[in-house]
């Protein structure tokens, strides 16, 4: 039964999104999250006033803290506050909360009715997507590719609303080799192969036009990664 959860945030040059999205995660948190909780916001190399946002933030906020790392990437970002948790269950979420917050109890509460990790999905039928024609075509050839090389039983590798136990991470995430986005895919597969379970929750999700994320250039870091993965398993 998990009683406490941290919701990472990874952060990078995010000094004017950072406040009211960590606002509107408390509020939400608070009426709607029924487990001890804390906000970890995961500064990863900002060079503008992010740092000093967050930790203004967390002087506000009881539970919320802040961790600092002096390289740039999402995956290094989640690595080290990951394994740094001591929580039954750590989690992570976009800081500009495309992903709506209303899904994030299911999200949790598929690991306390024994799944290993849960993840967001925009490709179920439920799910509901606002994006534009170039990511979305991104996004589903990407996570076609996923199927037709690993099979894996999942439809949507890359939304960024994720959770897992403090087991799987303590037992999957030192095998991760990527250190940037394709992060939450090698996660994933690894998962997959040890036979863990993954439960996919449906999500409604709104492209945030000042997104940070290169599509052609991180598309092909990630194909690259899959190549890595199918062929030269870290186990």
């Amino acid at each position: 039964m998990l009683r406490t959860v941290d919701i990472v945030i990874p952060v990078y040059n995010e000094e004017k999104a950072l406040p009211g999205s960590i606002d509107t995660l408390y509020s939400f948190l608070d009426r709607s999250l029924p487990y001890r909780w804390r906000i970890v916001i995961a500064d990863n190399g900002s060079t503008d006033a992010t740092l000093a946002v967050a930790g203004s933030l967390a002087d506000r906020h009881a539970n919320v803290e802040v961790v600092k790392l002096e390289l740039k990437g999402r995956g290094r970002a989640l690595r080290k506050a990951w394994l740094e948790s001591e929580a039954d269950a750590v989690s992570y979420m976009d800081v500009d909360l495309s992903t709506g917050l209303q899904a994030f109890p299911e999200l949790i509460g598929s690991l306390d009715e024994g799944y290993d990790v849960a993840i967001g999905s925009r490709l179920l039928p439920q799910s509901k997507t606002s994006r534009c024609l170039k990511r979305e075509i991104t996004s589903r050839g990407y996570n076609f590719l996923i199927r037709a090389m690993f099979m894996p039983g999942f439809t949507d590798a890359q939304c960024g609303f994720k959770a897992a136990t403090r087991k799987v991470v303590q037992d999957l995430v030192p095998l991760v080799k990527d250190q940037a986005w394709f992060f939450d895919t090698e996660l994933l597969l690894l998962a997959k192969r040890r036979h863990y379970r993954i439960k996919e929750v449906p999500v409604e999700w709104m492209e945030d036009a000042d997104t940070r994320v290169r599509i052609a250039s991180t598309a092909w870091e990630d194909i690259k990664g899959l190549v890595r993965v199918k062929f030269r398993p870290p186990f």
